[in-house]
């Protein structure tokens, strides 16, 4: 089949994968079996995803950053746990099969689902609520390095952990989580991509087209994140959770 044809559904899958990762989480449940579809075998697709991620990530930062939804006040602690464990995650998937991670992604989605349906308070802060310090959140530390761990891993299904622990655990709202959620991505991911590189385990040709399609996501959803409402965002957050769960299952 004609190159061109893969090309064009890696941007279209790309720019829907960009705004679902932007609002939410478990957008490379999209973009890795686009890549798969291409021929690479699962390890490759995983380590070319990550440039699509990152480049995804600089423009939500930016844009939100831009809209003055980025809070710096306690975002380098909460990125350093994230960079840790993902080095110890990126080195474990240039060596190891990523089924082995599988249960507890499903495990992970299907609680989180459950919470925003039953107790969204336990993940989402209330209106007017003020915003906890890493340092008094010894919990959240420990959620955000394990998230690391599986973002350098695997990617599919971060945002959720991390949304967990920001917004759970510290209590920032949906927007300024997915803020500071992407500020992360964007530490794992490089450190991710740094050791797929050397390892020679990315193709950069549908990474980069794959990126231009996520980028655009981006840059919409952010716009769409400062205008709709937090009830609107948590239902999205609810179905997406429901989708990866879907996306776990089947792959």
């Amino acid at each position: 089949m004609d190159p061109i044809f893969y090309y064009i559904i890696l941007v279209i899958t790309g720019l829907i994968a960009g705004v679902i990762n932007t609002l939410a989480g478990g957008g490379s449940n999209l973009t890795v079996p686009a890549l798969m579809m291409m021929g690479m075998p699962a390890d490759v697709a995983n380590a070319t995803n990550r440039l699509g991620v990152g480049l995804q990530c600089v423009v939500g930062v930016r844009g939100f950053k831009r809209h003055g939804k980025l809070d710096l006040t306690d975002a380098l602690p909460i990125v350093g746990m994230t960079l840790g464990g993902g080095l110890v995650g990126s080195l474990a998937a240039s060596y190891l099969p990523n089924t082995y991670l599988k249960p507890v992604l499903l495990s992970a989605m299907v609680i989180m689902a459950l919470i925003i349906l039953i107790k969204p308070s336990v993940v989402m802060a209330e209106d007017g609520e003020p915003v906890q310090r890493l340092n008094n959140r010894p919990q959240a530390k420990w959620i955000l390095f394990v998230a690391g761990i599986y973002g350098g891993f695997v990617q599919a299904g971060v945002g959720f952990m991390l949304i967990a622990a920001i917004a759970g655990s510290l209590r920032y709202d949906l927007v300024r989580t997915n803020a500071l959620k992407m500020l992360c991505t964007i530490g794992f991911t490089f450190i991710a991509l740094t050791v797929f590189i050397a390892r020679g385990q990315v193709q950069w040709l549908p990474g980069l087209i794959l990126a231009c399609g996520t980028m655009l996501g981006a840059h919409f959803a952010v716009k769409l994140a400062i205008k709709v409402s937090q009830k609107a965002l948590k239902w999205f957050l609810f179905v997406m959770t429901l989708f990866a769960c879907g996306a776990a299952l089947l792959t």
